[in-house]
């Protein structure tokens, strides 16, 4: 009896399997630091992205790579300051 085989591609991302429980952030901060905690956030999270698909150097993650990944991950397109943190973190997480 032939066995069937099925082949699957990878997902080249683990997509997280349960979301994170959010709290609040502290009230009474400028408006400026929210912006710069949430921008933090997401560059990490596609930096964690961007490693856990073959991405290992920063010179490897170009504006256009970064913003596929956080399409397949579901994040919004990053703005190039972003890009930049991401790449920041990469190249500084040695």
């Amino acid at each position: 009896m032939a066995a069937a085989t099925f082949t699957m591609k990878p997902l080249p991302i683990d997509l997280p399997y349960m979301p994170l429980v959010k709290k609040p952030l502290p009230a009474g901060r400028p408006r400026e630091w929210y912006i710069i905690h949430n921008r933090r956030l997401k560059a990490m999270r596609l930096a964690i992205a961007l490693l856990d698909s073959g991405v290992w150097r920063a010179d490897q993650a170009d504006n256009r790579k970064i913003r596929t990944t956080a399409e397949l991950v579901g994040v919004h397109p990053p703005s190039d300051i972003t890009c930049h943190m991401v790449r920041a973190l990469m190249r500084y997480s040695r």
